[in-house]
C-alpha cells in the first residue's frame, strides 16, 4: 500500500513551523507496511492545494492531509476538499456533542466559530477528534482512502494513533515490518557502532538505524518478512545481540523517555530523590515532574542558581566557593550532600557548570558541568564536557545527570 502525505499551511513554506507532521505520520505508517512515496507542502491557497489532491490522488491508494481544519479565514482545507469530492457541508451531531462536552469542561460559551466546526462533508466519515475541536475525515471511493486530519500536532497524533493507523493495518495485506527502538544515554553514535562490531553479523538480514539526538541515541531495528511471528522472533534475536555488547548504555524502549524509567526504578525501590540545580535551572525537575506519580519517590528541587544561594539553602561552605570556585568537584560534591541532608531524601543530586555562550575559561571551558551525587553510602561528583550550545549544554546536562542515578541504582558503572 502505498501513500502520500500533503502537508498545508503557509507557516510551514516560510519556516516559521517545522514541519513535525510528515515525520510522525511516515513512520507510523511505516510501521504496519504502508509506504510514503511523496510528501508535499502545500500554502493556504485554493488552486494550489486542488492541484496537490489531484496529483496524489491520481497517484496513490492512500492520501493522508494535514493542516487548515480551523475556524478561522485562512483555514480553508474543509472547504476544498468539499470542490474536490464534490460535497457539500452539514452538521454533524456526534461532533456538536463532542465539541459542546469539551467547551463546558474548559468554561467556555458557544460562538459561531464552534458551529462552524461542527460542519462536515457529506460524503466523509468523521474521524474522531480527541483533544480538539476539528473533526477529521474519511473518503473512500473503490478501496481507496484519502484522510484529511488537523495540523496541530497533538491532535494529529492522536488521530493517527486512534484512528487511521488501525484503520490501514486492517487493509495491509501481504508483508509484515516491525520496529523495535532501543533508547541509549552516555555514549555517542560513533561509540556505540563501535562497540557493536561487525553489522551483518549482528543484524542478519535486519536492519538498524542510528537516530542520535542531544540526549542520546536511538538504535532502531526493522525487520521485514511474511510472517509474523518469525518476523516478531528475528526482532528480538536481534535485540538480544545487541543488549549482549551494549546493554548498561540501554536505558528504555520505544517511546520511554529516561524520567519514566528511572521514576519506575526509585518507585519499585521505594527510593526518594531531590535536586539542586544551578546551569540546568530547573530542567531536571521538570523533566521529572513530568511522570504521572512522581510526587511518590521526588520530593523537591532548588534552583541555586547564585552563590550565595548554594551557601545560604545548601549549606555549601563558602570557603570552598571562594578556593575551588562554583564549578568544581567540591562544590557538586557539597550541594548534592547539601540537597539530600535538607530534604531528607535517599538520593541528592547536583549541577553545576558553564553553559556559556560567554564565561567560560581555558581551565573551565563553556559546556564543562560537574554533576553531584549523594545517598547515605556515596558522595561523588562527575566530570562531562557536553557541548558549547546552551541550550544544548543544560538538556544534556539534564540527561546525564539522571542516567547517573540510573546507573548508580542499578549499580552499573
Amino acid at each position: 500500500m502505498k501513500t502520500e502525505i500533503i502537508t498545508i499551511g503557509d507557516e510551514l513554506l516560510i519556516g516559521q513551523v517545522i514541519n513535525t507532521n510528515q515525520a510522525y505520520i511516515a513512520e507510523k505508517l511505516y510501521a504496519v507496511g504502508v509506504d510514503v512515496l511523496r510528501m508535499t507542502t502545500v500554502g493556504d491557497e485554493g488552486e494550489e492545494i486542488l492541484a496537490s489532491f489531484a496529483e496524489a490522488w491520481k497517484r496513490y491508494p492512500v492520501v493522508i492531509v494535514t493542516g487548515g481544519l480551523g475556524p478561522t479565514h485562512d483555514d480553508i482545507t474543509k472547504k476544498t476538499v468539499c470542490k474536490f469530492f464534490d460535497s457539500d457541508l452539514v452538521s454533524n451531531e456526534d461532533v456538536r456533542r463532542t465539541i459542546a462536552a469539551r467547551m463546558k469542561t474548559r468554561n467556555i460559551a458557544w460562538t459561531q466559530a464552534h458551529e462552524e466546526q461542527t460542519m462536515v462533508p457529506r460524503k466523509a466519515k468523521v474521524i474522531p477528534n480527541p483533544v480538539g475541536t476539528a473533526a477529521g475525515m474519511l473518503f473512500e471511493e473503490n478501496n481507496r482512502y484519502f484522510f484529511v486530519l488537523p495540523g496541530v500536532p497533538y491532535e494529529m497524533k492522536a488521530m493517527i494513533d486512534q484512528s487511521v493507523i488501525p484503520f490501514l493495518s486492517t487493509k495491509v495485506t501481504g508483508s509484515v515490518i516491525r520496529h523495535l527502538t532501543l533508547r541509549t544515554s552516555g555514549i555517542p553514535e560513533s561509540m556505540l557502532a563501535k562497540q557493536l562490531g561487525d553489522i551483518d553479523t549482528l543484524l542478519q538480514g535486519a536492519k538498524l538505524a542510528f537516530l542520535p539526538s542531544p540526549t542520546g541515541v536511538r538504535m532502531r531495528i526493522t525487520v521485514h518478512g511474511e510472517n509474523l511471528l518469525s518476523v516478531e522472533a528475528k526482532v528480538g534475536e536481534v535485540e538480544q545481540r545487541i543488549r549482549a555488547k551494549v546493554e548498561k548504555h540501554i536505558y528504555g524502549t520505544g517511546e520511554e523517555e529516561l524520567e519514566e524509567v528511572l521514576g519506575h526504578l526509585l518507585a519499585e525501590r521505594k527510593l526518594t530523590m531531590a535536586v539542586a540545580e544551578s546551569c540546568t535551572g530547573g530542567l531536571i525537575a521538570d523533566k521529572i515532574t513530568n511522570v504521572s506519580g512522581s510526587s511518590t519517590y521526588f520530593e523537591r528541587g532548588l534552583v541555586t542558581y547564585s552563590n550565595w544561594s548554594k551557601i545560604e539553602l545548601l549549606g555549601v561552605p563558602e570557603e570552598l566557593i571562594r578556593t575551588h570556585g562554583a564549578v568544581s568537584k567540591e562544590v557538586a560534591e557539597a550541594m548534592a550532600a547539601g540537597i539530600r541532608r535538607l530534604a531528607g531524601t535517599d538520593i541528592g543530586i547536583s549541577t553545576t557548570g558553564v553553559a556559556g555562550p560567554t564565561g567560560g575559561t581555558p581551565a573551565k571551558p563553556v559546556g564543562l558541568v560537574w554533576i553531584g551525587y549523594a545517598d547515605k553510602e556515596t558522595t561523588l561528583a562527575l566530570r562531562f564536557n557536553v557541548g558549547d550550545d546552551r541550550k544544548r549544554t543544560k538538556e544534556r546536562a539534564a540527561q546525564t545527570a539522571l542516567e547517573l542515578v540510573r546507573r548508580r541504582i542499578l549499580k552499573i558503572e
